[in-house]
């Protein structure tokens, strides 16, 4: 340990007189390498070229490891044992440090943010670079999430529900075409707004509204008197077939870009 001590003392001394961050990086991999010596001794029972009658198992060489830091990829040599595994305990940490990481993938992502930019994104962070198929993948995460939400059931009633449509540009089979994306929001009966369904489809059609309605009605959505929507007449259609008790009222918002700026 004398020697391990001095090498830490030396560190130290440098990184007093330097200001720079790859000297903090050695230093925090010395620090990680003697903490794994450590542990690695007490699990088998024995210090490095140790012989002793309570050894439980031996050495085996290195394995290297990336982890990512507040100053950067320091890259861990990581001690193997036979017989039996090893993984360091202050790598522990690391599993919520990767999910704040995928968590910040992925709300560039949804963003907009190309595969490209949150590369760069990382790269700012002081982290080594992520390819595109490590954000696809990250990104797939949210497929489950998403199918949790928009499947949950609708529970209590809700009096008012707001329906409304916009179109995106996505990309199926390589071509790029224009998809409907449909979104319900409701009021329950605290005054609190929630969103109720969303769903995309090739058009905003009577066919697709009708399906996107009944599908929130078995999920639980009930209570309905006052629809407020645009007055495409495919959507009129289904909330009146749907929602035959409640009452349809046009939205100002729409009704007011109907409006034309210098009226006869």
């Amino acid at each position: 340990m004398a020697r391990d001590r001095m090498d830490l003392t030396s560190f130290v001394g440098k990184l007093l007189k330097e200001d720079d961050s790859d000297i903090l990086r050695d230093g925090i991999r010395s620090l990680a390498q003697m903490i794994m010596d450590v542990e690695v001794s007490s699990k088998i029972g024995a210090a490095p070229y140790e012989r002793t009658d309570n050894r439980t198992a031996y050495r085996n060489g290195y394995r290297t490891r990336a982890w990512d830091t507040r100053v950067g990829t320091v890259e861990l040599k990581i001690p193997k044992i036979t017989a039996g595994t090893y993984f360091p305990s202050l790598l522990d940490p690391r599993k919520r440090a990767e999910k704040a990481l995928q968590a910040v993938i992925v709300e560039a992502y949804v963003k907009g943010v190309s595969t490209r930019k949150v590369d760069d994104l990382v790269r700012a962070l002081g982290i080594d670079g992520i390819s595109k198929s490590e954000v696809s993948r990250i990104c797939k995460s949210l497929d489950e999430d998403v199918k949790a939400f928009l499947s949950r059931p609708i529970e209590g009633e809700h009096r008012y529900l707001w329906l409304d449509a916009t179109f995106h540009k996505v990309r199926e089979l390589g071509r790029v075409v224009s998809v409907a994306t449909v979104v319900a929001v409701g009021v329950d009966q605290d005054g609190q707004r929630h969103v109720l369904g969303c769903d995309t489809g090739p058009s905003e059609d009577h066919v697709f509204w009708t399906r996107f309605l009944r599908n929130l009605v078995k999920r639980g959505l009930k209570g309905i008197r006052l629809v407020i929507s645009d007055s495409h007449e495919g959507l009129k259609g289904a909330i009146a077939k749907v929602f035959p008790e409640a009452s349809w009222q046009r939205c100002r918002v729409h009704f007011m870009m109907g409006v034309p700026l210098n009226p006869p």
